[in-house]
């Protein structure tokens, strides 16, 4: 048994969002600074730039975290590598080569309290049940999730999307029950949600930090032609076709 004080409780400290097993929090002020650095502290506050920490509740769920995001733990857990077998281990590393993230996440189980590192992004918590069960992520977002939920490199629906548009061909996507934590460079109250009912979206520039697994995802030049795109300005935009929510930034980070 384990009691926790001056944290949650601290009167510095408020908790923005809890979703399944995580809570997040944030620090109204820093206060952890000097005679030099308090004035870039106080404004930096003012404009919303806060320390905040993503806490797991372990006994509600196992936990995948990215690998090195464990700041400290309390209770009876340990950390496991989830690797399920010579084949699941293959897989995960191909996974991890193909969404530029770690290619073993660790994952938490036992009983207790686990606070990941303090970042100054901004902490966004989805319960992937809302999005039909289906959601995919923009390439290093990904902070943690219910363990329940199942991985896999989802492949863009062109091969020449990645020469095009200068990006991965492919994402990382989660699929089943549960909530993924993200690391957003745009708080929630920015965010723009756009729902598409057979229909399409197109984006000039990589603002997306989720779509829907059911949308077919393509890059494409923004004209018929070469000339029209060249005419437009634009050249080669972010195509979204089909049924699903997309959530974007407004600006590129």
């Amino acid at each position: 048994m384990f009691k926790i004080k001056n944290f949650e409780n601290n009167d510095d400290v408020r908790i923005l969002e809890e979703r399944g097993p995580f809570k997040v929090v944030e620090y109204k002020r820093d206060l952890s600074v000097n005679h030099s650095s308090a004035q870039e502290a106080y404004y930096a506050s003012q404009m919303n730039v806060r320390r905040r920490q993503l806490v797991c509740d372990v006994d509600q769920s196992n936990i995948t975290v990215q690998a090195g995001a464990m700041q400290w733990m309390a209770g009876d857990m340990k950390a496991t590598t989830g690797v399920k077998g010579v084949g699941d281990f293959i897989g995960k590393s191909i996974r991890g080569k193909m969404t530029n993230e770690s290619a073993i996440k660790p994952e938490y189980t036992g009983s207790g309290l686990l606070v990941l590192e303090p970042t100054y992004k901004h902490i966004l918590l989805i319960d992937v049940d809302d999005w039909n069960g289906s959601i995919v992520i923009e390439d290093g977002l990904f902070l943690a999730c219910d363990s329940d939920l199942k991985h896999k490199a989802v492949m863009r629906s062109n091969i020449s999307s990645a020469a095009l548009g200068g990006e991965g061909l492919f994402n990382l996507g989660l699929h089943g029950g549960g909530v993924v934590a993200l690391e957003s460079y745009v708080p929630r109250e920015e965010l723009i949600e756009i729902e598409l009912t057979n229909d399409v979206l197109k984006i000039d520039g990589n603002l997306a930090i989720a779509w829907s697994g059911s949308l077919e995802f393509k890059v494409e030049r923004s004209g018929k032609s070469l000339i029209g795109s060249a005419a437009s300005g634009e050249g080669l935009v972010n195509v979204y076709r089909g049924t699903g929510r997309i959530l974007m930034a407004p600006v590129l980070r």
